[in-house]
């Protein structure tokens, strides 16, 4: 039986998406993982980051791969799905390259329940709309929406993979120390890695050109630009030698 589209759980799920990224603006707090995870958090209460960013992730790879597979194969090389698969990509990489990688703090369990269900919401809402909703002509491959999101889309990704692996070396195994990052993007932004993940949903909302897709980037830039501003506060008060040239999230201009 054949999925029809149905308009008003994807506008829901949009206007969710961007209300959340205008709460996380207003309430002005980075998420409590990481470095700023409260001491008073029992330690019988976190999980090892690799497991926490493994389970977080899943969701947002799972589903939206799951939508795909169901699908015809007759559906396989059209836009929409070859957009989607762009996003399974990013969470593929997510859930079992950098999860795997990562040396970061143990992470609280009630923020990796909270960004379990925003994946596994997120994942569907993305799947959801571009299998069963979007409509692109056939000529959508040589539009320059699609080039220059999809460029993007790489290229934000790229820096994002880069950026991590900068971040690894910081640390070896079982270390919880902070250095100073240098190289790549760092040179002049201290949250490269968000700066990364920020042009990859943009150029997905481009290549997209929908509503999920722009609810999403707007909900990434708020969360992860907000975390960029507090890395950069914390390494601004920890180190006296940190490059006072270096800004935030946007090079020369914040």
């Amino acid at each position: 039986m054949s999925v029809r589209c149905q308009e008003s759980p994807v506008l829901a799920g949009s206007a969710t998406l961007a209300v959340l990224g205008a709460l996380v603006l207003c309430l002005a707090e980075p998420a409590g993982y990481g470095k700023y995870t409260e001491s008073r958090i029992p330690v019988a209460t976190r999980l090892s980051a690799r497991a926490a960013w493994f389970l977080q992730e899943l969701p947002s790879f799972a589903v939206p791969a799951g939508i795909l597979a169901w699908q015809p194969r007759s559906l396989f090389g059209q836009p929409a799905t070859v957009l989607l698969g762009l996003f399974c990509a990013h969470y593929f990489h997510r859930t079992f390259v950098y999860s795997l990688l990562t040396r970061g703090r143990p992470f609280p369990v009630v923020f990796l329940f909270r960004g379990f269900v925003f994946c596994m919401g997120n994942g569907l809402l993305q799947g959801y709309y571009l299998v069963y909703c979007a409509e692109y002509p056939a000529e959508w491959y040589t539009d320059i929406r699609f080039s220059l999101g999809v460029f993007l889309f790489i290229l934000g990704m790229g820096i994002n993979i880069h950026s991590d692996y900068i971040l690894r070396q910081l640390r070896k195994p079982g270390e919880i120390i902070y250095r100073i990052p240098q190289g790549g993007l760092f040179t002049y932004v201290s949250g490269a890695n968000f700066l990364g993940e920020i042009i990859e949903w943009i150029g997905y909302a481009l290549a997209t050109w929908s509503l999920p897709a722009l609810a999403f980037a707007f909900f990434s830039l708020c969360f992860l630009g907000l975390r960029a501003f507090h890395h950069h506060r914390f390494y601004l008060k920890m180190f006296e030698d940190y490059p006072k040239s270096r800004k935030a999230l946007i090079p020369v201009i914040f």
